[in-house]
Formats: C-alpha cells, structure tokens, sequence
C-alpha cells in the first residue's frame, strides 16, 4: 500500500467517524459525569460546614441563657457539664472548646474586670491583665453591670476532598444575667 492509499483511507475513515453520532450521549456523559459528581459532593460538603457553624452559634447561645438564668453559685461540676451539652448539642467530630467568664465594666477605671473565666481545651481563661484583648468586642455596659460571656469552638473537617480546607469554627456570644445581678463562682 502506498502513503498515498493510506492518507486517503485515513481521511475517509476520519470524515465517517467525524459525521457519526451513534455513543455521543455516551461519550458526553463519561466527559461531565466527573464534573457533576463533584459539584454533588461540594454542595454537600459546604451544606454541612454552613449546617455545623449555626450549630455550633445555637449551642453557644444555648449554654448562655442556661448561664443568664442561674440564680445558684457555679463551680467545675456545672462548667464541666455545659461542656458536655455543648459536645452533645453540636455533635462535632473534633474537640470542642468552651470558655465562660463573667465580666464587670468600670466606669471609673474605664475598663472591664472579670469576675470569674473558666476554659475547658482552652489554653487561657480571661483575667484583669488579658481582657483588655476582647475590649473591642464587648459591649457598651452601664457602670458596674456584668455579662455572661461564652466562647465555644471546634474544626470543621469537611466528609470529602473537594478542596475546602479544615475550618476553624469559633463563637462569641454575651448575655446579661436575667434573674439575680451577677453570677457566683462558688470559690
């Protein structure tokens, strides 16, 4: 066979194979299936990032009513079980953190004290030397009134790879105690 027969049938069979149709649905299929089995898995992943953070902020809001509404001294055993609450609430597949404290504005002193700070897988609890760090955070507070102040966190680990790193989940939430002026730690 010659180059030129060659040529010939290969352009013959290329112009047949160009106006063919029959496996196109099959071939276009193989071609976005990929694609849509992606996307199907990122809606997913992302649904239950944005799913565990309103989670995690209910869980929050939850532990500082409950707080808000204690008129009896609280100790390690309550902060201990708010911990579990929240662990139980958020169903986290991480550690959770949770940190209470109680602070008190001054207006003399212009600056907020606190009362009491309690962490738990927290490395640091507030204290007069470090709230300063939250200050802008805070509220605006009448002389010598107190808030609740809870901070819960835990890692987001996405189900699946679809290129969302592990997310940081933190909350920040303050209430003012409801039945009694403050809330005691039972020292």
């Amino acid at each position: 066979m010659s180059n030129d027969m060659i040529g010939h049938r290969l352009t013959r069979f290329l112009k047949v194979f160009a106006k063919d149709n029959s496996g196109g649905v099959t071939i276009e299929f193989v071609m976005v299936m990929p694609f849509l089995f992606w996307a199907f898995m990122a809606s997913y992943v992302y649904f239950d990032g944005y799913r565990q953070s309103a989670t995690n902020l209910k869980a929050a809001f939850t532990i500082s009513d409950l707080i808000s509404r204690e008129t009896n001294a609280i100790n390690d055993e309550y902060i201990d079980s708010m911990h579990n609450l929240l662990e139980l609430m958020t169903r986290a597949t991480s550690q959770t953190e949770l940190r209470i404290s109680v602070l008190r504005w001054d207006e003399e002193d212009d600056r907020y004290y606190v009362s009491w700070s309690e962490a738990r897988n927290m490395e640091d609890t507030w204290t007069d030397d470090n709230v300063d760090k939250i200050e802008a955070k805070l509220p605006i507070m009448s002389d010598q009134d107190r808030l609740i102040l809870v901070e819960t966190g835990n890692t987001f680990v996405p189900l699946y790879n679809v290129g969302m790193e592990n997310k940081k989940l933190s909350n920040f939430v303050y209430t003012r105690p409801r039945f009694a002026p403050q809330v005691i730690w039972e020292s």
